[in-house]
């Protein structure tokens, strides 16, 4: 069965639809139990044939493609979700008529209109990072019947907690668990960004709050889609969104005097309760200045393993090199800022780090590459088609890896990014798929590994032993060394 499959997914966004619907009730907010409910994080929503046509057509997601009926199904039982305030520039945006600009954001997004509301005039994004927290508890443990048995979810403080877990399970046997580590995306969860003076003791204060979590999170992006104060961010929008918000305010910049002294806080382990940097939505030059920092000799930024949750590589050497690195499908790859450059993936591998690779199709191919993709109304082949462009990502990092003489196999997962205003793999919609994903993958690398030109011996390695590093025990040896 897929779910004794134990992939790991390192991000997604199982609860921004169903906390988004909470709005609709009062008390909002409410996970509800009964996953027949919008608002139950359980609620299992597969796309029609008319989801499908939508997200092919304009790149829409209105499917639920995380929600834990999904997880199970798809065999995921570790999973990072990221809890995200949405940013109100989203809502608040080029489009002078509310109410087109609802129906616009609630369509991208499939939260509601009232959650909408909400946003356009939110005024303290750290209230509304503790309800998500909250949103979360509320279900935690609690044991829900599938047709394919009983399932839970935990919520987890550390890598410990889930083999304590595991063993318990493993003697009763009869209810499958889900482990959830808790991660947030944008650190103007702080309450920043909101373009009004800044109270720098309130923000300190609120990551000192987040940090005395129960479950502190393992990792925080510290960047997002608009600029927060803390440091620049990289172009990440694309088609309509794109066109009707702003996002040139902090496009490319570095870290400001304030993001310096939230970074150096948010990765002191001084204390044990260290959290880590996820450099993805970073702007490259405020990456550069955390590798700078990171290089420096100061205590808070020993021994810290570079994070890309969700992301891929651009197939460019650097950011002062531009050229096409040296592997067979640099050129296939998307060649942006938001993507990763060889140094960088280099970077990553020699600091023990990782990268979970998402599973948008906008991000992980340059367009061209996309339209030269092979069309086919069979399943099978449309599956076959699609996965290559994420193998191709794969090679990519095998290839730059091995002609630097590093093990390669040891620093990418899977971070998804399902429900994160993506356009899935055309074939695999949700985490339901990804079995499958594991399949094609299979496929691709047992081709490429009969003719390979690889010159390091470790990296030459069974094609099911590669698959299972990237879908699973990747994931799980990252959190295990760093998740404590």
């Amino acid at each position: 069965m897929h779910f004794n499959n134990e992939y790991v997914d390192l991000h997604c966004h199982p609860s921004l639809k169903p906390f988004g619907k909470s709005f609709n009730y009062s008390p909002k907010g409410i996970n509800h139990p009964h996953r027949s409910t919008l608002r139950s994080i359980w609620h299992y929503d597969p796309p029609t044939l008319l989801d499908k046509l939508i997200n092919y057509i304009g790149g829409l997601t209105k499917f639920r493609q995380s929600n834990f009926t999904s997880l199970a199904l798809g065999g995921v039982s570790i999973v990072c979700v990221s809890l995200y305030p949405m940013e109100k520039w989203f809502v608040r945006n080029k489009i002078n008529n509310e109410l087109i600009a609802d129906l616009l954001a609630n369509f991208a997004l499939g939260v509601g209109d009232k959650r909408i509301d909400f946003i356009q005039g939110i005024k303290d994004y750290f209230k509304d990072l503790e309800m998500q927290y909250d949103f979360f508890r509320q279900l935690d443990g609690k044991i829900i019947r599938l047709n394919q048995g009983l399932f839970k979810y935990r919520l987890v403080k550390n890598y410990s907690q889930i083999e304590e877990i595991t063993a318990k399970d493993d003697e009763n046997g009869n209810i499958k668990t889900i482990f959830v580590v808790l991660s947030i995306e944008g650190l103007h969860v702080l309450n920043t960004g909101l373009k009004k003076p800044l109270d720098e003791v309130e923000i300190l204060a609120n990551l000192e709050k987040i940090k005395n979590w129960d479950h502190r999170p393992f990792m925080i992006t510290l960047a997002h889609h608009f600029y927060n104060d803390i440091c620049g961010h990289a172009e990440s929008l694309s088609g309509i969104v794109k066109k009707k918000t702003d996002q040139s305010e902090g496009l490319g910049t570095g870290f400001t005097p304030l993001g310096i002294k939230v970074l150096t806080r948010l990765v002191d382990n001084t204390d044990g309760k260290r959290i880590l940097a996820d450099i993805k939505h970073m702007s490259a030059k405020a990456r550069k200045e955390y590798y700078t920092m990171l290089d420096s000799h100061q205590q808070e930024f020993q021994d810290i393993p570079v994070v890309v949750s969700h992301g891929a590589c651009n197939g460019l050497k650097s950011s002062s090199n531009r050229i096409p690195g040296n592997s067979a499908v640099a050129t296939k790859l998307n060649p942006v800022d938001i993507n990763f450059f060889d140094d960088e993936v280099i970077r990553i591998a020699k600091s023990k780090g990782i990268i979970g690779l998402q599973l948008d199709e906008r991000r992980i191919a340059s367009k061209q590459t996309i339209k030269d993709t092979k069309k086919s109304v069979k399943r099978n082949k449309i599956m076959h088609y699609r996965s290559e462009l994420l193998w191709n990502q794969i090679q990519h990092i095998i290839e730059i890896l091995d002609d630097e003489n590093l093990f390669a196999w040891d620093c990418m997962a899977l971070g998804t990014d399902f429900d994160g205003i993506i356009d899935p793999l055309n074939g695999f919609w949700t985490a339901e798929e990804l079995p499958y994903l594991a399949d094609f993958l299979e496929r691709h690398v047992y081709n490429y590994m009969k003719n390979h030109n690889l010159s390091k011996p470790e990296n030459i390695i069974p094609a099911d032993e590669i698959v299972s590093r990237i879908m699973s025990s990747n994931g799980k040896a990252f959190l295990k060394n760093n998740f404590k």
